[in-house]
């Protein structure tokens, strides 16, 4: 299994900041650290390139991003302040899902994006310290190349993906499968295809049962070719911003549900991080690096399987919706 790091772009953030930039590193160090023992391939981002992103954002947003000329106002929103880095970053971060996606497509199987996630982008802003959205130039970026036609997209950060339902409200090609905190970022709740709000502490069980309920549902709904995978540690007990109560098993058994699920329907799937914000960056990288060891114990025994019966989705369906 490929897993596609931008960590080299790192952003020198100011004292204080709350954003846990250094976790990428640190990742990255622990997945190279355990390559060999789990299978992976560590490789660097490649960089998405404007043709990428104007798939998916407006040509003068891109052009500010690109060239420095982000206003004071656009720079508080998306939550850092530019630099050539953080343009740079932005295009390898998208860059990374883009090819996971690829490879999966192609054959890997399962592939992962070391970042990512960054799903408050939306077409002519970035926000929440998002700046383009890597899972729908993704999306879109496979569809281009031929390679799938439908798309599920299941976020399972702490937060809505609001610039993903948003981008995606009049693509009936790309389904968006959003399990957040009812009360969390943002305040006002874009409209997923389907939207789970989760009430505050909820813990493993309730959040599993969930899960495994509605899964089926949403692959009924999608028809998709593909699933891009947001792998939040956010709804972690010990997150600063998440107001869930998951544990790290918790956390490792929802990844490996997502997984299982994709591998028993053959459906090819790139995994992106996205957030987490624990006081112990540790915490976070723990709750990362579980995610990347499950994909790759899914990548080794990968052998797409026909889909379930039309019968037995429709029962699936049913059962998730009762």
């Amino acid at each position: 299994m490929r897993a596609f790091h931008s960590d080299r772009f790192e952003l020198a953030l100011p004292a204080g900041h709350r954003f846990p930039m250094a976790k990428y590193r640190l990742l990255h160090q622990r997945v190279a650290a355990h390559a060999s023992a789990w299978g992976i391939e560590v490789c660097e981002a490649p960089r998405a390139s404007d043709e990428d992103v104007l798939r998916v954002h407006a040509r003068e947003y891109m052009e500010r991003v690109r060239d420095g000329t982000l206003s004071a106002s656009e720079q508080r929103k998306i939550g850092f302040p530019w630099t050539p880095a953080m343009a740079e970053r932005t295009r390898r971060v998208s860059g990374a899902t883009m090819a996971a996606l690829r490879g999966a497509l192609e054959g890997e199987g399962v592939a992962v994006n070391l970042a990512g996630g960054t799903h408050h982008a939306g077409h002519a802003a970035g926000a929440g310290y998002c700046v383009f959205n890597d899972s729908v130039i993704a999306a879109r970026y496979a569809q281009h190349l031929g390679l799938a036609r439908r798309i599920l997209i299941v976020d399972l950060d702490v937060h809505q993906g609001n610039g993903t339902a948003n981008l995606c409200a009049d693509d009936p090609t790309i389904y968006t499968f959003s399990m957040h905190g009812a009360r969390n970022y943002p305040a006002v709740k874009a409209r997923s295809d389907l939207d789970l709000e989760l009430r505050d502490g909820i813990e493993d069980a309730e959040y599993l049962d969930l899960l495994q309920r509605h899964l089926p549902y949403v692959q009924h709904q999608a028809r998709a070719d593909a699933v891009i995978y947001l792998a939040g540690a956010d709804p972690y007990a010990g997150d600063r911003l998440g107001f869930l109560k998951l544990s790290k098993p918790g956390l490792r058994e929802r990844d490996r549900m997502v997984l299982d699920f994709c591998a028993t329907h053959g459906l090819p799937l790139a995994i992106s991080m996205a957030g987490g914000y624990a006081e112990r960056v540790e915490d976070i990288v723990d709750i990362h690096a579980a995610t990347v060891e499950e994909a790759a114990r899914c990548a080794r025994s990968w052998q797409p399987r026909k889909p379930a019966s039309t019968f037995a989705c429709v029962a699936a369906a049913i059962s998730a919706r009762d």
